[in-house]
Formats: structure tokens, sequence, C-alpha cells
């Protein structure tokens, strides 16, 4: 693993790759949110920082204040996360931190939530349920029940293009995906009862969410993939018609020959070789384009994936309905059993 980087002076002070330290006393990867959102995410670039783990360096690449982010390899508590006390950036940081991020060129496509999205649109409803706003979503909500795989931490900086693309703070994100066997929880024979690989953050002053989790896996017919729904506030998330956005996150094809080669996730290797980001019936249209997140780590110390969500709440939102006659799943909607 690299070491922590080093800044250099300048006559104006301590500076990181250019950019002064906000925190000149402190390490690089202790800047805080704004800091990191300049340095890192960048949707075609690449992480600047070092943190391919999951720990420390985690959450100076995820960093929302309300998140409670604890992504690290300890076991997860399954409970709800309170904020990590991270400071709020001035008007005047948030508008530059803003300004540096590389934005895709459109608005998140829209995409269809599939037919086990779990938020009431379609049999059960896990948004009604106690304990849901949560940044670690590897347990079931009763801690019944622990998704195992390769450790994940993902964040999705939201903007709100209605208004210049600043940071869309206080909005909800629900996201929710399969496990490393290919099973969606609520849905999936064996894990209907389970809750595990779903919840809801509530985006910071920097419009950021995080979330620790784990690789998902490739089942048939799909590229791996992260569903989520961006929602006015937490208080909206108790009706799936609220959601301002619904999309998916395709997970880069870098990382996954190491993440399908380990025994926890078989099957997925040839379920992958029988489909590419072209030919999925959600990425094929352009591939994916906009829902490719910057993506560093290995399967050893776990992954860190970084997205930028462009929302434009002047249009309509066309999906969030299950595909009709089939979709993931196979004809019918089945849930899938595994890969």
């Amino acid at each position: 693993m690299s070491r922590i980087p080093e800044p250099s002076q300048t006559p104006e002070g301590p500076a990181y790759e250019g950019r002064l330290l906000d925190r000149p006393e402190e390490e690089v990867v202790d800047q805080g949110a704004g800091f990191d959102i300049r340095t890192l995410i960048s949707r075609r670039g690449v992480i600047s920082l070092v943190g391919v783990g999951v720990g420390a360096a985690t959450l100076a690449a995820c960093a929302p204040a309300s998140s409670g982010s604890t992504t690290s390899t300890s076991t997860p508590s399954g409970s709800s996360d309170t904020s990590t006390g991270t400071t709020t950036p001035t008007p005047s940081e948030t508008a530059e931190a803003t300004e540096d991020i590389v934005l895709p060129d459109a608005e998140i496509p829209d995409e269809t939530a599939g037919p086990y999205p779990g938020d009431g649109s379609n049999g059960p409803d896990v948004l009604e349920e106690s304990g849901i706003v949560r940044s670690d979503i590897r347990t079931s909500l009763d801690g019944g029940a622990t998704a195992d795989g390769v450790p994940l931490s993902f964040s999705l900086t939201i903007t709100d293009m209605a208004n210049g693309d600043v940071p869309f703070e206080g909005v909800a994100v629900y996201a929710w995906h399969c496990d490393a066997q290919g099973r969606y929880s609520m849905y999936s024979e064996g894990v209907e009862d389970v809750t595990y690989l779903r919840g809801v953050q509530v985006a910071d002053a920097d419009g950021a969410v995080a979330f620790t989790s784990i690789f998902p896996a490739c089942y048939s017919g799909r590229w791996p993939h992260i569903h989520f729904e961006v929602y006015p506030s937490v208080d909206d998330i108790t009706d799936s018609a609220n959601a301002i956005a619904t999309s998916q996150m395709a997970m880069p094809e870098a990382a996954l020959a190491d993440v399908y080669a380990l025994s926890a996730y078989d099957g997925s290797s040839s379920n992958l070789a029988q489909v590419s980001l072209a030919s999925d019936n959600v990425f094929g249209d352009d591939s994916g384009a906009s829902q490719l997140p910057v993506l560093s780590g290995d399967v050893d110390s776990g992954y860190i994936a970084s997205l930028v969500v462009r929302v434009d709440t002047t249009t309509t939102p066309t999906a969030g309905a299950a595909p009709d006659g089939g979709g993931e799943g196979g004809p019918g909607g089945e849930p899938p059993a595994g890969p």
C-alpha cells in the first residue's frame, strides 16, 4: 500500500497538487470533504490520494458529514449511523468544490428500479423500517444476517442541475444491490426475510452520501450494478413516487476478473462472459458512460467507488417501474436465485 502523500511548501502555505490545504496543520487525508471532492471526484480521472483500503483513507475518499461513515473492515453493527462531526464547508468552499468536479455531460440517465426495489412499488417496503437510514448496509436491519464478499465503499455526489450544479444538500439517497451469490434480499429464495444491502443516506453540504457494502455479483443477463433512488428529503422516502431520480451505477470492468475469481462469487465469471456494457439492457445505450464510477483498491483491502450524479428537477422522472415481462432476473421478473 502506498504511503500518505506529503504536501509541498508554497509561498502561500502547504499545498497538495497545487491546492492549498484547508487545514494546514493536518495531513493531506484529513483536509475535509470539500478538499477531498476537489481532489478525488472525477469520473474519468484517477483518485489522487492513496487509500485503496477501507480504513482511514476511505473516510477521506467518501467524507460526507451526515453519513456516519464508518467504512472500516470492523464488524458492522447494522444500526443507524450518526454524523462524524466533519466541519461543514463555508459557501465559498462549497462553490469551489463544485466548480472543480468534472461533471458528466448530462443528467444521470433514468433507469428502471427493477423488479426488486424494496421501496413498496413492487411488494415489500424496507423504507418504512426502523434503522433504514444507515451507511453500513452489510447487515440486515435486525442484525440477523450479514452479506459476505469483497468490501466496497461507494459514494455518490449529487448535484442540482436546476441551480447551477450546486451540491444537492439534504436529498435522501436509497441504494440497494444483490449479494455475492446474485440474490436480492426481501425477494430471492433463501433471503426473503433478510434486509441486507439496502440503506438510505442524506446528502451533506457537499451533496455527498457514502455507503459501506460489498462488491455485487454478476447474475445472468445483467452487467453488475448498484441501484439508487434520489428523494427530495428523508421524509419523502416512504412513497416511491416521490423519487426525483432513479438510476444505476455500473461496476467498472477493471476489478471484475479479480473479484469474480473468488469462490464467494462462484458463477459470476461465467455470467459476465455472456454480457457487456454495450449489450446490457440498461447500460447499452452509451455503455454506461455517465454511470461508471472512479474506482480504486483491490480484493485484499477492498474497493472505493465514487460517482457524480447530476439530477435535474425540471424534468419529469421516467423510471422506477419494474420492467414488463422480464428485465433483471429473467422472464416474469423472477428474482435471481444465484449466479
